[in-house]
């Protein structure tokens, strides 16, 4: 399944769930539509409870949510003149697939050709930072630059994969059970502030500089996240081109790591790093009007518009 988020008329985003290139379906509204065809006279109160249209809460019902959503996705297709839970894809605002999770874990120095252009040794355990909730930002969404804040604006492309149980402590064996889907993320970084203190955070979340999706897609479609094709485009120049075969700390080295250290909860959001070609080893930096797309095999690509803002 593929979930994401949209919005009609400027109105919140919402779940939904992608069933091919141009058409979405709205589980939640699309299981009242199937509870009241069943005479439920509490259906949105049902609805509302079992497919909640936050996708951390969603996400957080796990397989009997999913299983659910699979049958009124059904029913709202076979009666697709009367449902009123389907959309065109390109009628409506498309939001990043997680809104809001509690929390953001960002891997540095994962793959092994970008710590050799950083000429960083090999790390012995995983190096991760945070971002905050308000760097997420849509697959198409416009990143805001601000000069006076950076020169060196760079990107990351990058696997995310999200967590869909709460888990501690988690075996390396049984860590793919703990995935809920994965998606695309540009962990867009500005270098100059990234470096200023021996702590990365500054330069890492600046609000809209975690780009994400188009989709969240569920783990039972991608069987091994590890033999993913990952790319990164500035102005349709190849700047990013790898395998995620290429990980040093996979996602279950990742899930093991990260669950000994605090508790994982459902909507958890892990960032598991970039390959080389990162700009500041080019001395490429993002500019004003700068077009910046990443795409993963499996999953598809975001595009971010780099725009000066103005200045007061």
């Amino acid at each position: 399944m593929k979930l994401l988020t949209y919005s009609t008329n400027d109105q919140p985003l919402r779940l939904g769930v992608l069933v091919d290139e141009n058409t979405i379906v709205d589980p939640q509204q699309a299981y009242i539509e199937l509870l009241k065809e069943q005479g439920q006279e509490r259906a949105e109160e049902i609805a509302n409870a079992l497919l909640p249209h936050n996708p951390t809460e969603f996400i957080a019902n796990g397989d009997l949510a999913l299983q659910t959503a699979k049958q009124a996705i059904s029913f709202a297709l076979e009666n697709k003149q009367e449902s009123s839970a389907i959309y065109q894809y390109d009628n409506v605002q498309i939001g990043a697939p997680v809104l809001k999770p509690n929390k953001i874990i960002c891997v540095g120095l994962n793959y092994k050709n970008h710590i050799i252009e950083m000429k960083r040794e090999f790390p012995e355990h995983a190096v991760i930072f945070a971002k905050f909730a308000t760097a997420i930002a849509g697959p198409n969404d416009v990143f805001p630059l601000n000069s006076n804040l950076t020169k060196k604006l760079d990107y990351e492309a990058e696997l995310a994969f999200v967590i869909g149980k709460t888990g501690k402590d988690i075996a390396y064996d049984e860590a793919l059970d703990y995935v809920y889907g994965y998606t695309v993320a540009n962990d867009i970084t500005a270098r100059d502030m990234q470096k200023r203190t021996i702590q990365w955070l500054q330069g890492k979340t600046l609000d809209k500089s975690l780009p994400l999706g188009p989709v969240l897609v569920t783990k039972d479609e991608i069987p091994n996240p590890h033999s993913l094709d990952i790319s990164l485009t500035v102005n349709g120049e190849v700047r990013q081109n790898s395998n995620t075969e290429q990980l040093l700390f996979n996602v279950n080295h990742l899930i093991k790591f990260l669950s000994g250290i605090f508790t994982l909860e459902p909507g958890d959001i892990v960032c598991t790093g970039t390959p080389g070609g990162v700009g500041e080893a080019q001395d490429k930096f993002l500019q004003d009007g700068d077009v910046v797309k990443v795409e993963i095999s499996g999953i598809g690509a975001i595009e971010t518009i780099i725009k000066e803002v103005s200045q007061s």
